[in-house]
C-alpha cells in the first residue's frame, strides 16, 4: 500500500469540515489561546508560496496548543477594502466587489487546499455591510469622544461640554489650537455652531484642513507614495499641494500610553524601537521669538535650548501661515518661486533627500530675547509644518543639517563648544562648556538647559514641553472602495448619524471617476449625497486600516448584530496569544490598532488595553529567479557557461519552466510568442540559466503556486518544507528542489506504519529501552521547538527520530502512536490517517499530547576514558550507578588496565563520576 498523499489530504479535509472539526466554542472549561494571522488582502494575483509562511506557522502552533488541551481560536478573513480593487475596476471596468469575491474564492480555495485549521464559521471580510456597520459604529465613538488628559482616559465628548458650561477650558487645553480659551460664560455666548467647531478641536475622530497631493489631469488626490519627483506615479501628471477638509484620528492624545505599553508586550526588540523612534517623544522647550518690526512672533520647539547663543538663523516650513505675513517685498518673488518648487514634492522626498540643500530667505529678522541680535529668517523644505511647531531655530555648530545649509547659503557660524567644533562639521555634544554664550559662559551643557528653561518661563516667553514626532493619523481617503462615513453635514456642520440606521452602505456606481474638487467618486452620486435641504453624506471614505484596526475582536463573536462583540466573549478570549505578520505594518496598522484597543478599554467596551500579547514577525520567503541570456540583437540565446563569449542580455524566465537550472527549451519557446522561433547555444547538451535571489514577484517570473507543489507533493510535504527551510523569523531564498527531500521523509515515515506488499505491520510488542530513547529524545526536542516556534529545528528532530526507528526496525504501536501525535501539527493529513489505520476510532486532532519521561533518555552507562598519569590507556563501559569502591575494582580487574601497570603499585584513584578515570602510578 503506498503513500497516496492526493487521496489521503482530500479525504481528510472533507471529513473534518464535515464533522466542523475546526468550530471553536466561546463556552468551554479548557484555559484559552488566540492565535492570530494578519489577514491578507485578497488581490487577483493570488497566494505564492511566499505567503504561507506565516499561516503555516500558526496553524502548526494552534494544532500544538490543542493537543496540549487549549480552547484554541484560530480564524482567517479578508482586508477587503482597499486602493488595489478601486484601481483595477477603473483598469478593467468591474465593480470591486465583484473582483474582490472572485480573489477572496480563490484565496480560499487556495487557503484549503494547504489543510489550515480554520474555523471558517468565523469568517470575516471588511467589506461586508454586516462587517463595516460596526467599523462606522467604532468610529463613532472616536467622534464621540475626547482624550481627558487628567484621568488619562478617552471619556464622552458630552461631559467635556458640560464642563465648559462649568467652568470654560482653563483646566483642559486643546489639543488641535492651544490659542483656544474660553471662560463659560463665553461658552454659554457661543452659538451651536461654535461650540461645536471648539469641540472637533478636542475629538479624537476630527476634521482639519491638511495639504494633499492635488492632480488635476486625473482629477484626484493622490497618496504619498503614488507621487515620484512632483508627478503622479501613473500617466506623469504634475502634483501640486492643496489644502482640503480631512478626517484624522487624534492618536497623538495616545503617544505616551503607547510607548508605555510596549513594557507589557512580547514584541522584538527591533519592533518596539520602530514604535518608539516612530512616536518620537523629546524634552525640551518651546519658545517664542519677537519678530524685528513686526507684532508677530516665531515659536519653535527645541530638544537643546542649552544652545540658544548659538542660533545663526531660523528656518520655518514653506507652509508655515506666517510666510505670508513677514516676506518682505524685496523677497516677494523668490518666495513664490521657491513655494512653486516646493509644492511639487511630496513629504516622503522632502525628508529623504539630504543631499540637496535648498532654502529662501524670507527678509525677515527674528530677535534672540537673550542677547537681542538679529536672527535671519529662511524657509525650507526641510522643516514640515506637521512636525513640532513648523519652525526650528538653527544652530549650524551643533546641528549637521544646519551646518550644510549654512556654508551652502554662506551664512556665519557661531562656535558656542570651543574646541568640540572643528570647522569642517557640526559636532551634536552635549558635553561641552558652552562659550560665547552670554550668562552661560563657562557652564556645561547638560545644566544649562534648565537654566535656560527657567530664564525664559520666567521672562513668560518659553515653557517646559514634551513633544512626540509622530503626528495625528489621516482618515480620509478620496476614494470609493473604503466605509462611508456615518456623517452628515447639516449646513456644512458634521453631525454623527443615529447608530440604528447603521451601516452606510456603499452606494452602486457605474464609474469611478473623481468628484469635483478632489472629492472621492461618491461625489458625483447626487442623490446620494444630499439626503435632505440643507443634509449631506460625507463623500470621503476611510482607509484600508480602518477595518483592520479592530478585526480580532470581530472573530471573537462574528455573527453578533447587536454589538460589535460582546463584552463576556471578549473578556473570555481577551488579548491575542499570539499574533503573526510581517514588519512592514510596524508604524501602521500596528499603532492604529493599539489605539483603537485603548479607546474601547477607556470606554469600557473591553477589558484590555493592548491588543496582541506577543508577536512574531515572519521572514520573507523571496523568489531564486532565473535567467537566459539572449545573443544581442538575435532570437538565439547561450546558456550560462558560454554566454561571455557573446554579447548579451539577462532576461528573466519563469522559473516554473525550469528544472533547477535547467531550461526545458520547448516550453520556453512555447511560453511566449516571441520566443517562438528561439534557438539555443548548449553546454552538454544542456541550457543552464543564471540564477539570483530577489524578492518574490509575479514581474519577475519567479513565483510559485502552491497548489501546483501540493499537487505534486502533498499539502504535508509543502507545509513541513516551508518550516524546513530556516526560522521562520528569518528571511530565506525559496528552492523547489529541496522540497523532495521532505517528500521523501514522510514516504519513509509512512514505511514505519505500512509496508507496500503486506500492508499495515504495526505491532503491540514491548519497547525496548532503546526504541523509548528515541522517542522520548524526540519527545523532548520537538516539543521544546514548537512551544518556542523553531520549527525548523522541529522538523530535523522528526527527520532524526525516523531515522533512528528505522534502524532499529521498530513498528511497535506504543512508540509510534505518539510518534503521530507529535507529527499532527506538521503534516496532519498523513497523522489522521495513519491514526485511524493503527485502529483508532477518534480523531488524532483532540488526542493528548505526548509527556517526556526523563527516565528513559538517561543514560545508565558511561564508557569512561581511564588514564594513567594524566594519559589514556583504555576505555571501560560502566554503570552509573557504581559507588568509587565498585568502580575502583573494575578498572583494577580490566586487562589492559593490568596491562599498563605491569605491577607498578597505584598511589591514588581520581574518579569523576562520568566523566573520566585517572590512576597515579
Amino acid at each position: 500500500m503506498e503513500y497516496n498523499f492526493r487521496a489521503i489530504e482530500k479525504k481528510w479535509q472533507e471529513q473534518w469540515v464535515n464533522s466542523h472539526a475546526y468550530r471553536v466554542s466561546n463556552d468551554s472549561t479548557k484555559p484559552k489561546c488566540y492565535v492570530l494571522d494578519m489577514f491578507p488582502y485578497p488581490s487577483g494575483a493570488g497566494l505564492h508560496v511566499g505567503h504561507p509562511l506565516g499561516y503555516i506557522s500558526t496553524d502548526i502552533y494552534s494544532r500544538y496548543k490543542r493537543l496540549k488541551g487549549f480552547n484554541v481560536l484560530h480564524a482567517m478573513g479578508y482586508d477587503a477594502f482597499g486602493l488595489p480593487a478601486e484601481q483595477y475596476a477603473i483598469e478593467t471596468g468591474q465593480h470591486p466587489a465583484v473582483t474582490t469575491a472572485k480573489n477572496i474564492d480563490t484565496f480560499r480555495e487556495q487557503l484549503d487546499n494547504i489543510g489550515f485549521s480554520y474555523d471558517w464559521s468565523r469568517e470575516i471580510n471588511t467589506s461586508d455591510p454586516a462587517y463595516y456597520k460596526w467599523t462606522q459604529w467604532i468610529f463613532l465613538q472616536l467622534f464621540e469622544s475626547w482624550y481627558n488628559r487628567t484621568t488619562q482616559k478617552a471619556e464622552a465628548i458630552s461631559g467635556l461640554a458640560e464642563i465648559f458650561e462649568k467652568e470654560g477650558n482653563a483646566q483642559h487645553v486643546c489639543p488641535g489650537d492651544r490659542s483656544i480659551q474660553f471662560t463659560a460664560a463665553q461658552w454659554k455666548g457661543y452659538s451651536e455652531t461654535e461650540q461645536r467647531e471648539v469641540l472637533m478641536q478636542y475629538r479624537l475622530a476630527f476634521l482639519a484642513y491638511a495639504e494633499v497631493n492635488w492632480c488635476a489631469e486625473l482629477g484626484t488626490v493622490l497618496a504619498n507614495d503614488e507621487v515620484i519627483n512632483g508627478v503622479s506615479e501613473r500617466g506623469g501628471y504634475p502634483v501640486v499641494k492643496k489644502k482640503m477638509r480631512q478626517w484624522f484620528l487624534r492618536i497623538t492624545e495616545y503617544a505616551n500610553r503607547l510607548l508605555e505599553g510596549l513594557e507589557t508586550v512580547e514584541y522584538s526588540d527591533a519592533m518596539k524601537e520602530m514604535q518608539r523612534n516612530w512616536i518620537g517623544k523629546s524634552q525640551g522647550a518651546e519658545i517664542k521669538f519677537n519678530l524685528k518690526n513686526s507684532t508677530e512672533k516665531v515659536e519653535v520647539y527645541t530638544t537643546r535650548p542649552d544652545t540658544i547663543f548659538g542660533v545663526d538663523f531660523m528656518v520655518i516650513a514653506p507652509e508655515h501661515e506666517l510666510v505670508a505675513k513677514i516676506t518682505t517685498p524685496e523677497q516677494q518673488d523668490a518666495i513664490n518661486s521657491y513655494l512653486e518648487y516646493v509644492q511639487s514634492r511630496s513629504e516622503r522626498e522632502r525628508m529623504a533627500d539630504v543631499k540637496q540643500v535648498t532654502g529662501c530667505f524670507t527678509g525677515a529678522y527674528a530677535i534672540n530675547p537673550f542677547d537681542g541680535r538679529e536672527i535671519p529668517v529662511w524657509i525650507a523644505e526641510y522643516v514640515l509644518a506637521g512636525y513640532g511647531t513648523g519652525a526650528i531655530m538653527a544652530v549650524p555648530c551643533g546641528d549637521q543639517r544646519d551646518f550644510g545649509f549654512a556654508k551652502h547659503f554662506n551664512l556665519p557660524i557661531t562656535n558656542i563648544i570651543g574646541d568640540a567644533f572643528n570647522g569642517e562639521e557640526a559636532n551634536p555634544t552635549k558635553d561641552a562648556i558652552l562659550q560665547n554664550s552670554g550668562f552661560l559662559n563657562g557652564t556645561d551643557m547638560r545644566k544649562a538647559a534648565d537654566i535656560v528653561i527657567d530664564k525664559l518661563e520666567e521672562m513668560g516667553i518659553g515653557r517646559r514641553q514634551v513633544n512626540f514626532k509622530m503626528r495625528d493619523a489621516g482618515f480620509s481617503r478620496q476614494r470609493y472602495w473604503g466605509e462611508p462615513f456615518p456623517i452628515v453635514y447639516k449646513d456644512g456642520i458634521p453631525y454623527a448619524m443615529d447608530a440604528k440606521d447603521l451601516p452606510v452602505q456603499l452606494p452602486h456606481v457605474d464609474h469611478y471617476k473623481p468628484g469635483p474638487e478632489g472629492e472621492g467618486p461618491l461625489a458625483n452620486i447626487t442623490d446620494w449625497v444630499n439626503i435632505a435641504p440643507g443634509v449631506k453624506r460625507e463623500t470621503n471614505t476611510m482607509p484600508g486600516y480602518a477595518g483592520s484596526s479592530w478585526y480580532f475582536l470581530r472573530y471573537m463573536d462574528p455573527h453578533n448584530d447587536k454589538t460589535f462583540a460582546d463584552r463576556s466573549i471578549t473578556d473570555y478570549w481577551n488579548q491575542v496569544d499570539l499574533y503573526v505578520g510581517g514588519t512592514e505594518h510596524a508604524v501602521g496598522h500596528l499603532l492604529y490598532s493599539r489605539m483603537w484597543t485603548k479607546v474601547l478599554f477607556d470606554l469600557g467596551l473591553i477589558g484590555f488595553h493592548e491588543p496582541f500579547k506577543r508577536l512574531v514577525n515572519q521572514g520573507m520567503i523571496q523568489g531564486s529567479s532565473r535567467f537566459v541570456y539572449r545573443v544581442r540583437g538575435t532570437n538565439e540565446f547561450v546558456s550560462l557557461g558560454l554566454k561571455d563569449s557573446y554579447d548579451t542580455d539577462p532576461i528573466h524566465v519563469d522559473v516554473n519552466i525550469v528544472d533547477g537550472v535547467v531550461l526545458d527549451t520547448e516550453r520556453f519557446k512555447a511560453w511566449r510568442s516571441e520566443y517562438a522561433d528561439a534557438t539555443f547555444i548548449l553546454e552538454n547538451d544542456q541550457y543552464i540559466c543564471g540564477q539570483e535571489v530577489e524578492k518574490m514577484s509575479k514581474r519577475l517570473f519567479n513565483t510559485v503556486n502552491p497548489n501546483d507543489l501540493v499537487e505534486k507533493y502533498g499539502a504535508d510535504t509543502f507545509r513541513m518544507y516551508e518550516m524546513f527551510l530556516g526560522p521562520v523569523e528569518q528571511s530565506k531564498p525559496w528552492d523547489t528542489k529541496g522540497i523532495e527531500g521532505v517528500h521523501r521523509f514522510l514516504k519513509k515515515f509512512w514505511r514505519l506504519f505500512i509496508d507496500e506488499q503486506k500492508g499495515l505491520i504495526v505491532t503491540n510488542d514491548n519497547a525496548t529501552p532503546e526504541e523509548l530513547k528515541v522517542l522520548h529524545t524526540a519527545i523532548n526536542k520537538i516539543d521544546s521547538a514548537t512551544s518556542s516556534f523553531s520549527f525548523n529545528t522541529a522538523v530535523s528532530a522528526f527527520m532524526i527520530c525516523v531515522n533512528d526507528l528505522q534502524t532499529l526496525k521498530c513498528n511497535k504501536r506504543s512508540i509510534l502512536e505518539s510518534l503521530l501525535i507529535l507529527l499532527t501539527p506538521y503534516a496532519p493529513h498523513v497523522a489522521e490517517e495513519l491514526w485511524h489505520m493503527v485502529g483508532n476510532a477518534d480523531s488524532i486532532l483532540d488526542a493528548p499530547y505526548p509527556v517526556y519521561n526523563e527516565a528513559y533518555t538517561k543514560e545508565s552507562s558511561f564508557n569512561y576514558p581511564v588514564a594513567m598519569n594524566g594519559k589514556t590507556k583504555a576505555e571501560l563501559k560502566l554503570s552509573l550507578d557504581l559507588d568509587d569502591a565498585a568502580i575502583q575494582a573494575a578498572v583494577l580487574a580490566d586487562e589492559n588496565v593490568q596491562k599498563y601497570l605491569d605491577g607498578k603499585p597505584v598511589k591514588r584513584f581520581v574518579i569523576v563520576k562520568g566523566k573520566m578515570i585517572n590512576l597515579v602510578v
